[in-house]
């Protein structure tokens, strides 16, 4: 197989708009979460929140979004944007060894406050931060050396220079030119979701950029969010403390 470069991200962490800057590129087969339409809404979901008769993607599992990645990269070089916590009991020495592996990271205060403007009744076990950093662990007990983490921050304060390291980290080649594009992103053609409203400052912006935040502080958070946020910072930190430093 071509390489499979995984991104494992956090909701809500600016890893679609690192997706639609990898899909400039033009070089790599780029999906979009598909491990996260079957964990939601496949034909055996593992969405909590999930009843019978909401919606689902018929003959959708995660064996079968898995098999048709490898089918890409029989053909060419792969990139996935995903969340760990839809594939953490597929986690095994065999699976994970399929992917060059990278990690997009954010801070849970900015990522959980966001989870509650756009979705006031999230599940703690929607937040990923927990798997994150366990899938982070595991792959560098099993390899020896940990995997490239970049912080949201750092993407879009210095995009090339972040950008630039992680290409280096996961062995391609940097292509500046991928750093900017026209308005009115079109995600609605890959998001499963609902057609991509989650991706509203994505479809207005014209690269990596600072965005201004229109959420809630998590001082001001209902005291569910700020527990939910409590529990989730140390692993962060702990990523974090290990990020890529531009310089």
């Amino acid at each position: 197989m071509h390489k499979i470069i995984a991104l494992w991200a956090v909701p809500r962490s600016t890893s679609t708009a690192f997706e639609w800057m990898m899909r400039q590129r033009g070089d790599l087969d780029c999906l979009h979460e598909p491990f996260g339409e079957a964990w939601y809404q496949g034909d055996d979901p593992f969405w909590p929140r999930w009843t019978p008769g909401d919606k689902t993607t018929a003959g959708l599992t995660l064996q079968s979004v898995w098999q048709d990645i490898q089918e890409r990269a029989e053909k060419g070089p792969v990139f996935i944007k995903d969340f760990p916590h839809y594939v953490n009991h597929m986690w095994d020495p065999e699976f994970l060894s399929n992917f060059t592996h990278a990690f997009l990271i954010r801070d849970p205060a900015l990522t959980i406050t966001s989870m509650y403007d756009k979705w006031p009744d999230f599940d703690a076990a929607e937040v990923g931060f927990p798997e994150q950093r366990a899938l982070y662990d595991l792959l560098t007990a099993l390899n020896g050396i940990p995997p490239p983490v970049i912080d949201s921050n750092d993407l879009l304060e210095t995009p090339e220079k972040t950008v630039e390291a992680f290409c280096e980290a996961v062995g391609i080649p940097f292509i500046k030119e991928a750093l900017s594009w026209e308005p009115g992103a079109d995600t609605g053609q890959y998001s499963w979701w609902d057609g991509g409203s989650f991706h509203e400052n994505l479809k207005r912006s014209t690269g990596l950029t600072t965005q201004k935040r229109k959420y809630v502080d998590i001082s001001e958070a209902p005291a569910r969010v700020q527990h939910v946020h409590k529990r989730m910072k140390p692993h962060y930190d702990r990523l974090y403390a290990n990020r890529i430093i531009p310089s």
